[in-house]
């Protein structure tokens, strides 16, 4: 069961941009999944990582995206989302 205080706490924190980059994404089927899960936290009320985005809603400039997916799939790019594998060993390949 998920604490909702938890929840509330993590989406009011100030959103930082990691000093390293995430690794890059080779595979584009990795990166629609990340992107997506992304894009639903940010629907959940997480906030943006992109540098000048306050929210999703209100004033932006004209070339930062709007919806939530677009914004996810920027930040995927610039690799403000750190994501983890399954590790496969000992599976039957």
């Amino acid at each position: 069961m998920v604490d909702d205080k938890n929840v509330q706490q993590e989406t009011l924190e100030t959103p930082t941009v990691p000093e390293t980059l995430a690794r890059p994404i080779e595979s584009r089927f990795l990166f629609v999944d990340i992107a997506a899960l992304r894009a639903k936290q940010l629907r959940r009320g997480a906030r943006p990582r992109l540098p000048g985005m306050e929210s999703l809603g209100g004033e932006q400039p004209a070339d930062t995206p709007r919806k939530a997916e677009r914004v996810a799939m920027e930040e995927v790019r610039r690799g403000l989302v750190f994501y983890e594998l399954p590790d496969l060993k000992g599976e039957d390949k």
